[in-house]
């Protein structure tokens, strides 16, 4: 059996920018927030001898007077609007249930979805039947909350063409507090492959359709093979994912795209070995600064 071994490497850290302990919007629970009284007490912060104090780890968020700690690993809170990559795991009755990294199980109603042609009418007792020639159990949909129930959860809708079935590509999941927020989650990069930043920590690679098939409604999936090229492309980029998430990095279409350029020297299957991954991040890194600066 081939073993691959290495030497041990040591780098100097640069300094990239202000250390992670000078930071004051990062706080472990028990710090202490602010020991003002006028500031109103928000998610992940508790009151002790008039002082606000953190009761989660996470980065501080000011609203006006509201303080809230916003935890840096935790599962997906749902907002209307947010853009999402699910799994279906239960097809029930006008109804399907979707897990979407949340609390509790995602609901999306049988009128919350585009009809295969795309025909607008009322769903009668025969689409009921037929939910499972729509989506079926383990089948992967992009789509859009709608509105968030009582008890937190969500319900989502696919009538934009742009949602629905995902054919073929890869998943990555990863914390949904490395998502940066955008204007628009669909991103295709060009280096050949696009990529769904779904705000639950769920990202989609797949090739970069030639055409659209408008006319299937989002229930259009290619099952055409892959070209190689294409494959190693998504495979560069969800070892570009893993490696900006393991430092920290957020993400979105300009960090993903550097650190795909930076990795461009090393082989796929290397970019994972720490030494690399550091590197590449780094460079990355610095990229994303003096484009900022």
């Amino acid at each position: 059996m081939a073993a691959d071994m290495r030497l041990p490497t040591f780098q100097k850290s640069a300094s990239l920018s202000v250390s992670a302990f000078d930071r004051k919007d990062l706080v472990v629970p028990g710090d202490v927030i602010t020991s003002d009284t006028g500031f109103m007490r928000g998610h992940g912060t508790y009151v002790d001898d008039d002082k606000l104090t953190a009761s989660v780890a996470g980065e501080v968020q000011r609203v006006d007077k509201l303080i809230c700690v916003r935890p840096l690993k935790t599962r997906f809170n749902g907002e209307v609007g947010d853009v999402v990559v699910g799994r279906i795991t239960e097809v029930q009755q006008k109804r399907w249930k979707v897990e979407t990294n949340s609390r509790l199980d995602s609901v999306l109603l049988l009128s919350s979805v585009n009809l295969p042609g795309g025909e607008l009418r009322r769903r009668s007792a025969e689409d009921e039947l037929t939910m499972r020639e729509y989506l079926q159990e383990g089948d992967l949909i992009s789509a859009e909350v709608q509105s968030v129930f009582s008890d937190g959860a969500l319900s989502m809708h696919t009538r934009s063409l742009k949602y629905g079935k995902l054919g073929q590509g890869v998943l990555v999941q990863l914390s949904p507090s490395l998502i940066k927020r955008q204007k628009t989650h669909f991103h295709n990069l060009p280096c050949g492959a696009s990529i769904i930043l779904g705000n639950n920590g769920f990202v989609w690679l797949y090739p970069t359709p030639e055409h659209l098939e408008e006319e299937a409604g989002g229930f259009y999936t290619s099952l055409e093979p892959v070209s190689l090229s294409d494959r190693e492309v998504i495979s560069r980029l969800r070892n570009c994912l893993l490696a900006l998430a393991a430092h920290k990095v957020l993400l979105y279409d300009t960090s993903v795209l550097y650190c795909y350029e930076s990795s461009v020297q090393h082989q796929v299957k290397d970019i994972l070995k720490p030494e690399v991954m550091e590197e590449i991040v780094m460079l990355t890194q610095q990229k994303l600064l003096e484009q900022e600066g």
